[in-house]
Order: structure tokens, then sequence, then C-alpha cells
């Protein structure tokens, strides 16, 4: 079916004509957060532009995207703007049962932003138990194939807040505002407690994993907490993006024919 594939594009006729059916709804969500010195902070913007991608190939539409996501531990970082946990399962609530009060029952949701995932899991078991509904989610960044990022770095570790992938999607989809490193971060975890710390879930202690409440410019005062974005290219960019798009769209395929599941048993 042609025509916009955002609701926010369309008049409130052609959003009931494109409507009736119950398409697939994909909802972006990501965050408005230190992401280091070489690519954006909106990193929402990379979630919504892959939806667009999924939604040309399988049918889908995009609602819009929700661009502050839950990141406490980034509020040290100027120009982050952070939601608390109980703001966004409220707001992932009203977001989805905007939806499902129309009867509009197939929602996916592509998350951006990893820290996301357990409120969002809260959100969608209480719709669940609450309405019938069942909404799945995908967390984008975690669900790149270790064997892809292999094929264009090699052995070593990449992954990591202000390394990949998103700094490889960025410079593809993000061209003139993304670049690449010029040299890899250097480790400056700290400390506390006098415990030296392993990120921002705590520390370590005699094998023991300790958590804390730590703060990300403890472990990297310029937002690059982990992996190597000196070595992202827009090549890998294109690669892992062109995977993620195949692999969602085809899932959107599939939650576009199967049938309506019921209350969760328990």
């Amino acid at each position: 079916m042609s025509g916009p594939l955002h609701l926010a594009r369309m008049t409130q006729a052609e959003a009931a004509r494109r409507l009736a059916d119950n398409p697939v709804i994909l909802l972006p969500l990501g965050s408005q957060e230190g992401q280091g010195p070489h690519v954006p902070m909106g990193d929402y913007r990379l979630s919504e532009a892959l939806a667009e991608r999924i939604a040309c190939r399988s049918g889908a539409l995009v609602a819009p995207a929700l661009p502050f996501g839950y990141a406490d531990f980034f509020r040290d970082y100027p120009g982050g703007m952070q939601i608390r946990a109980d703001t966004f399962t409220a707001l992932l609530t009203d977001m989805l049962t905007s939806f499902l009060d129309h009867g509009l029952t197939r929602l996916l949701i592509l998350n951006g932003h990893t820290t996301n995932a357990p409120l969002i899991a809260q959100v969608t078991r209480t719709l669940r138990r609450e309405r019938g509904a069942v909404v799945a989610s995908v967390d984008l960044w975690p669900s790149v194939p270790a064997a892809l990022l292999k094929d264009h770095f090699g052995e070593a570790p990449v992954k990591g807040h202000g390394g990949e992938p998103i700094t490889s999607v960025a410079l593809h989809l993000l061209p003139g505002e993304a670049r690449a490193l010029d040299m890899p971060p250097q480790d400056r975890r700290g400390q506390l407690l006098d415990l030296p710390l392993r990120g921002v879930s705590g520390a370590d202690f005699e094998g023991l994993r300790v958590n804390l409440p730590v703060t990300a410019a403890e472990i990297a005062p310029d937002g690059l907490l982990g992996g190597d974005a000196s070595r992202a290219t827009a090549e890998a960019g294109a690669a892992i993006t062109e995977d993620l798009v195949t692999r969602l769209a085809a899932l959107v395929e599939h939650l576009q024919a199967a049938p309506a599941a019921g209350k969760d048993p328990a």
C-alpha cells in the first residue's frame, strides 16, 4: 500500500484508512544521552531510521519515537535528558494503550536504549495481565550477531557504550554528523568505596559482583564507557543496518500473519 509510513505525517482520515486492517505498528525507542565526542547524543534517531527502513520493506507503520529513556547514570553529562523509571513506564503504557484502545494489537517496540529493557518488560507484562494484549519488543543493539561484528572488526571485542555497534550505524545513517574516533579510548575507570569499578553497574570484590549506584562520569568523563569507536566504519554500519532491517522485516511479516494471543494463563 502506497502512502506515508509515519503516523505523524498522516491526516486523521489517512490514518483511519491505513489502520483499518490492524497493521504492525513500530514504536522506536531510544535516549538523549552522552555517546562520546564523536556521535550525536540522540540515539533514538537511529531507532527511528531503522523503523522507517523496516516499514518500507514490510508494510508496517511507524509511530513517533520516544526520544527519552531511563538513563539515570548518564545524568552527569550536559545535554542529556533523562526520565524517571515511573515516568518511562507511564509514558510507554499510555503510548501502547492509545493503540490498544482502538483494537490495534500488532505492536512491535524497537528499543535502542538497552537500559529501557526491564521497564519495557514490566509494562508489557502488565498489559497482558490486564488487557490480554501481547506486545513484542526487540533490543536492537544486543541483537547484532557476534559473527557480523567479527567479520568487520576481527576477534577483539568492540561492543560497548560509545563504541560499537552504534558508532558504525551512526556513520552509515547519520553521515556528516558522526565520525570515528582518532584513537582508541583509554580505560579511566575510577573507584567507589575504595573498590575498582568494572562499569556503571558496580565493582568486583573477591569474586563478588558488588552492585553500586555508579555514574557514567566516574567511568569516563567523555562518555566513552566501552568498546573502540576508532575502528568504526560506515561499511560496517551498512552491514549491521541491513542485517537488522532484514530480520526485523521478517518478524513484522510473521506478526502480521500470527493470530492474536490471549491473556497470561497465570
